[in-house]
């Protein structure tokens, strides 16, 4: 049995602390509000977001950061992306040089560009760190529904020991050393849902939302590349994996923000009404940010930046990635191209 705390007590950061409390650790879960932990303590239940879902009774709640982190074994950092800093500065003066902490959050910081892992390290520089990522609902979750994920970090004995310590008959973790192709996926798959979900609220079919998934998942590896990370990652669960599951599932947040946008909501109705914090918002202007940094062409992020941030109709952008210069769909390698093919200026 080992010692967990979870930092945030939104749907994910609860699933996750349900999921270790019923495998025998001792979980204690910090709550940023005392209203909020005071309702869990006497509750033991978020009903909007788990019906019919009441928590372990042996899950601890505390709002005293010191508490949260003395003696702890792993911390589980699972704030909303635009709070990883913050919260993590707030932490610092109390957490333990070589203590051990996965992210569980997706996204990417819009000032800095980092990565929720990079954040970290920024932050609490004497730590162990590594992300937990993958095609992972908290809805499904909750209820023991069969789940893979991927435990990832250049520490392998961190990433293993975060795999041993989630892994249950029906949570399968995977390791990877690829930290940040984990977390690109992760944060741009978001991005792309956003785009899935415009194409359902349009209401243009099963072909244009097959196209933004293929050509979305193309847009990942291009970025990926450009920045090192591998191409087996973004064709993995933490890419590809979460990729389908945030652009097809009745659960996905940033899926039903962008059907709203599709439907004729503007952005800020349709993020009011979804009414939890939409991670592709956020990441749609760093994955830009990114997109210029390392030069990568990422045209479905590219219009989604214009529908979020500068008042372009979904309707619009769906013609213009219509209507891009002609081009072949892949980058193939010049000696697999038959000779008619080859230095071809749209390659």
């Amino acid at each position: 049995m080992k010692k967990v705390t979870v930092i945030g007590c939104g749907a994910w950061g609860m699933a996750l602390a349900s999921h270790l409390a019923g495998l025998g650790h001792s979980v204690l879960v910090w709550a940023h509000d005392e209203g909020v932990r005071d309702s869990l303590r006497k509750e033991r239940a978020l009903p909007k977001v788990f019906p019919g879902i009441t928590f372990p009774e042996y899950i601890r709640y505390t709002c005293d950061m010191e508490e949260a982190v003395t003696g702890r074994d792993l911390l589980v950092f699972a704030v909303a992306s635009p709070f990883t800093r913050s919260t993590a500065e707030r932490f610092a003066p109390y957490i333990a040089d070589g203590q051990k902490i996965v992210s569980v959050t997706k996204g990417i910081e819009d000032k800095t560009l980092m990565t929720q892992t990079q954040i970290l390290r920024s932050v609490l520089p004497n730590t162990r760190i590594a992300a937990l990522s993958g095609p992972t609902h908290a809805e499904e979750v909750i209820r023991s529904k069969p789940t893979l994920i991927v435990a990832a970090s250049p520490d392998r004995e961190l990433a293993e020991y975060v795999q041993d310590l989630f892994i249950a008959p029906y949570f399968r973790v995977y390791t990877s050393p690829d930290e940040l192709g984990v977390e690109i996926g992760g944060s741009l798959k978001n991005v792309i849902a956003l785009a899935a979900g415009m194409i359902d609220g349009l209401g243009t079919g099963d072909n244009s939302k097959a196209a933004i998934i293929t050509r979305g998942m193309y847009e990942m590896r291009a970025l990926a590349e450009k920045m090192g990370a591998m191409d087996e990652t973004i064709t993995g669960l933490s890419g590809i994996g979460d990729l389908i599951v945030t652009c097809m599932s009745v659960h996905s947040r940033n899926h039903r923000a962008g059907e709203l946008i599709g439907q004729g909501l503007s952005v800020e109705e349709a993020m009011e009404q979804v009414g939890q914090v939409v991670e592709g918002y956020y990441s749609a202007k760093s994955a830009m940010g990114l997109a210029e940094k390392y030069g990568a062409s990422l045209p479905i992020t590219a219009e989604i930046n214009r529908i979020l941030f500068e008042g372009k109709s979904p309707q619009d952008a769906l013609v213009d990635l219509m209507l891009r210069d002609r081009k072949m769909e892949s980058v193939f390698r010049q000696e697999d191209l038959p000779e008619c093919w080859k230095n071809d200026s749209s390659h």
